[in-house]
Order: structure tokens, then C-alpha cells, then sequence
């Protein structure tokens, strides 16, 4: 066992757990984050994506001795119920989510999208959307919320 000290959504956190111990199951059982899921454990489904640093990571595939000093952001970090991020909301108002096993990877890929690229157009959410699945297929209800935050974080001027 080893210490890590980890910068996750804004709070500092120490966590004493094997190296190899992925990202994922640190978020979900030591930190009680349990936005990001666990699908394939192989990074093909995107159901664990957060983001470190800006970027979108697969959580299930970053040892915990990996992160080091970067910042790590969940969807806990964006939103609540009570008061739900832009892109959170957007979601709900879409009916984006049908099972909702995906949606917090969703939001997360796109959140380091729209941070990124504030104006997408839909060819480029498509392709960054593209390493998260979602089994129900609600693909273009997350197109149009995608593009709703991104209309509403531009001031509607899109």
C-alpha cells in the first residue's frame, strides 16, 4: 500500500491503495464518486471517462499511480440535482439518458469538448463523442444536447 494525494473536483484527497488500483475503482469506492462507471474495463465504452488535466481519460485503464499531481474532475463536479451543470441540464432536457449507465461519461467527453471547442459544429461532437457508447442508442438526443450547452454557454448566439 502506498499514499497518493489526489486533486479531485476541486478538494484535495489522500489515498492509501495499491499502485496499480485503477483510477475507477479509487473515484467509486474509496472517494464514494460513483458517477463514472464500470462497463468494459477496457476503454471501449467510455462509461468511466473523466477529466484529467482538460482531457477526457477512460478511468478504468489510469493506474492511480498515474495521476500524480493532475486535476481529476468527475460529473459530481460539474452539477448536482439540485443544481445541475449547463451540460447536466441540457441532458435533461433532451431525455438524453434512457438507462443513464453512460451519461456521466457523456457529459464528462463532452464537457472536455465544449471546454475546448466552444462552438462545435456537429461533424466535430460526433467524432469526439465517438469513444463513448451508448446502448440504447440515444446518440442523437446526446447530439442535440450537446449542442443546446453549447448554444446556451455561447449565450444562445449559435
Amino acid at each position: 500500500m502506498t499514499t497518493y494525494r489526489l486533486q479531485v473536483n476541486g478538494k484535495p484527497h489522500a489515498i492509501d491503495t495499491d499502485p496499480d488500483t485503477p483510477l475507477l475503482y479509487v473515484l467509486r469506492n474509496d472517494l464514494a464518486l460513483n458517477g463514472a462507471k464500470f462497463g468494459c474495463g477496457l476503454g471501449q465504452c467510455g462509461s468511466c471517462t473523466v477529466i484529467m488535466d482538460g482531457k477526457p481519460v477512460m478511468s478504468c485503464l489510469v493506474p492511480v499511480s498515474a495521476v500524480g499531481a493532475r486535476t481529476v474532475r468527475t460529473v459530481e463536479g460539474l452539477g448536482d440535482s439540485d443544481t445541475p451543470g449547463v451540460l447536466q441540464q441540457a441532458f435533461i432536457d433532451e431525455q438524453a439518458a434512457q438507462c443513464g449507465y453512460c451519461i456521466a461519461g457523456m457529459i464528462m467527453q463532452a464537457t472536455a469538448l465544449l471546454e475546448k471547442t466552444p462552438a462545435p459544429n456537429d461533424a466535430q461532437i460526433r467524432a469526439h463523442m465517438s469513444p463513448n457508447l451508448c446502448r440504447c442508442g440515444t446518440h442523437m438526443r446526446i447530439l442535440r444536447a450537446v449542442r443546446r450547452a453549447a448554444d446556451q454557454l455561447a449565450g444562445g448566439k449559435r
